[in-house]
């Protein structure tokens, strides 16, 4: 009835053969890339981002122990501002390495995301490689 298997009260079997419902092996050899692109991505894009809130409470603590170093008190949240905004250009350059392990990553991601998808679509289609 479905696919070539016999239907039982209960057991309706797989819809079609594109489906990998009665396999127990992955869809997809991707599957361990993707996760190993995900993991890297995350990893990365924590790096980078704690890196830069390293550099954001460094130029605040600057500011204001300059500050405190004068004799001018500059409230923290002044200092905060202040540190953000040199901070956002200056890890530009500090960082670039960084941002490019991090672009890098999401576009492996981007590209797992494509193949995954057009896999899918071609075993919906009925194309799955099988003959």
């Amino acid at each position: 009835m479905w696919a070539g298997t016999a239907a039982e009260p209960g057991n309706l079997g797989p819809v079609s053969e594109a489906t990998n419902a009665d396999n127990s092996e992955p869809t997809s050899g991707n599957a361990a890339k993707g996760r190993s692109a995900k993991k890297s991505l995350a990893v990365n894009l924590g790096i980078y981002t704690f890196a830069r809130l390293a550099l954001v409470i460094v130029i605040a603590a600057v500011i204001f122990g300059s500050g405190l170093t004068f004799g001018v008190k500059v409230p923290v949240l002044v200092a905060a501002i202040f540190a953000v905004l040199i901070s956002l250009p200056l890890s530009l350059l500090l960082f670039k390495q960084m941002r490019i392990r991090v672009n890098e990553s999401i576009a492996a991601v981007d590209e797992d995301r494509r193949t995954a998808r057009a896999d899918l679509q071609s075993k919906l289609r009925g194309e799955d490689g099988k003959k």
